[in-house]
């Protein structure tokens, strides 16, 4: 996920509109209902990614920015799920949630029909939490497994 992302002021119903292939748009479409429950908040553009929220990082080095505190993206190959707490984090419920692919901060979704949405749900429900708090300090690489 890119760090300190520019919010753009472009219309996520619009965005999402033009979301291929069919199964992407579909699956923001679901995702757009699970992040709007969880997080009780609307969506924003952050540049091609959709989010929640915000969230100041500050990593020892002096690196800081600004990002989504919850966040997906569609893109072509999958829909990523931003997990800024680190994917690690949600090892357990990971085991349930069923088929994913995932890097250190991010979840590989290729169709949420298989996938199960109660996990997901609980999963980006812990990531916002943590984030959102004010006591999250740590890099999702230092919570990788």
């Amino acid at each position: 996920m890119p760090s300190s992302v520019e919010r753009v002021s472009d219309d996520v119903d619009a965005f999402i509109a033009r979301v291929t292939p069919a199964k992407r748009q579909r699956d923001a479409e679901v995702l757009l209902e699970l992040y709007g429950r969880v997080t009780g908040l609307e969506p924003e553009l952050w540049g091609s990614i959709v989010g929640y929220g915000g969230y100041h990082y500050r990593y020892a080095t002096g690196r800081e920015g600004d990002t989504p505190a919850a966040a997906f993206a569609p893109r072509k190959a999958a829909t990523s799920i931003y997990l800024m707490d680190g994917v690690g984090t949600h090892h357990e419920l990971l085991g349930r949630l069923g088929p994913y692919s995932s890097g250190v901060g991010c979840l590989y979704l290729r169709d949420l029909t298989i996938n199960d949405l109660g996990v997901l749900e609980q999963i980006v429900t812990a990531s916002f939490r943590a984030l959102t708090a004010g006591t999250f300090t740590d890099r999702a690489r230092e919570h990788h497994n």
